[in-house]
């Protein structure tokens, strides 16, 4: 009778030895996943304000950089405090009479975060105007994340010689 009370108590511990296994819970899904990345994010802007210049639509491509009289742009030895003037130069430079806007491509994009809500990018310019001709150059931005999402806030767009 020993014997067959050992079996079943051998039997039932068994039984009831993976119940009180600790138990961890799947692993929670990382940020990356579940949202698209700061990086993505960013260069969906540049691709976006791509775009746009390429259908001739300045306010469109205006709609990534942030809308404020602080936005600062740099080009040569200018510079261009706030959105409106930042418009105004593209107007003048590229929508104006006897000026073209030419194909825009971005390339060598290269996004590197400050934190959370910053971050800083580098990359090349290249137009191919009518004419034939194809100016380009290097950029520097800085983005911040506002609530409707990431914006320029610094412009510096050197072009080749």
């Amino acid at each position: 009778m020993r014997s067959g009370f050992a079996a079943t108590f051998f039997f039932y511990q068994l039984l009831l030895f993976p119940l009180f296994l600790p138990v961890s819970p799947p692993p929670p899904q990382k940020a990356a996943e579940a949202l698209p990345s700061s990086e993505t994010a960013i260069e969906t802007v540049l691709r976006t304000q791509q775009d746009a210049w390429n259908r001739h639509d300045l306010d469109a491509f205006m709609a990534g950089y942030w809308n404020s009289p602080e936005l600062t742009f740099f080009s040569g030895a200018n510079e261009h405090k706030g959105w409106q003037a930042t418009l105004d130069r593209y107007r003048a430079a590229y929508a104006s009479p006897g000026h073209e806007m030419g194909k825009l491509e971005f390339s060598g994009l290269r996004s590197e975060m400050l934190g959370p809500d910053a971050a800083f990018v580098r990359g090349s310019w290249h137009l191919t105007m009518p004419d034939g001709k194809t100016p380009h150059g290097l950029f520097t931005l800085v983005f911040r994340k506002f609530p409707e999402g990431w914006r320029i806030v610094h412009d510096h767009t050197s072009a080749a010689e």
